[in-house]
């Protein structure tokens, strides 16, 4: 994965176009939420795209922690500031959109970055189907098929070490937890990091999904039928 492809980088300033952003959804995360179609009314950046472009630039450190403030969208010009235990991420008009704790000692190693952007990408562009209907039919609850909600509100990953050339990414179930208020949904997915099976680090993945309607089986049928039908539209195009 070549990340500088999914970005344009002007005088130290950052944007997206819309291809860009779809693109790494689609092609890198497999994530086809429809917020990330080019022709989406509320069309926004992946979180991911934003967590992978900050590890390129910033390197990894034990514990990171990113909280998601705002939706990038491709008329926002991000400002990279320099590196610092808090690192607040705003745009041209002086709205942040991202705020990183990034402390402890820090790596550059390529092939860290690369391995852990890449096995975070693949399991949290996962989250859906996979483990939130899942989740949503324990609770008896479904998302709105006409106007589907989901969105990233934060993440953390603890490292225990970063001597480190391969990491992998791993649900771990017992941890993970879906609350339900009214019609909205707070979703945290926990996960371990392991190294040549050794556990090596622990992190989550909160979201928020919204306008929770009752479950109906044959509605959440259709609604995963349908995203798989998109996903295998779109690659047999390539």
């Amino acid at each position: 994965m070549d990340i500088n492809q999914y970005y344009i980088e002007e005088d130290g300033n950052i944007r997206f176009t819309r291809q860009q952003a779809s693109n790494f959804a689609k092609d890198i995360a497999d994530d086809f939420n429809p917020l990330h179609d080019i022709d989406a009314k509320r069309f926004c950046v992946p979180g991911d795209l934003l967590f992978a472009l900050i590890l390129c630039k910033y390197g990894i450190t034990k514990h990171m922690q990113f909280t998601f403030s705002g939706m990038v969208t491709d008329e926002v010009t991000l400002l990279l500031p320099e590196e610092a235990p808090h690192i607040s991420i705003q745009g041209t008009n002086g709205k942040e959109y991202l705020s990183v704790e990034h402390t402890g000692d820090n790596s550059n190693d390529d092939s860290l970055i690369k391995s852990l952007t890449e096995s975070y990408v693949t399991f949290s562009g996962h989250t859906f189907p996979h483990i939130l209907i899942p989740l949503m039919t324990e609770k008896d609850v479904m998302i709105n098929p006409d106007r589907p909600m989901v969105m990233y509100h934060s993440m953390l990953i603890d490292l225990d070490e970063l001597a480190l050339s391969n990491v992998e990414l791993k649900l771990d179930e017992e941890k993970t937890i879906f609350k339900m208020e009214g019609k909205r949904g707070n979703v945290c997915l926990a996960f371990n990091l392991t190294n040549d099976g050794k556990v090596i680090g622990r992190g989550e993945k909160h979201m928020v999904v919204s306008g929770l309607k009752p479950y109906e089986k044959t509605v959440v049928d259709k609604v995963s039928e349908d995203y798989a039908l998109w996903k295998k539209a779109y690659h047999s195009e390539d």
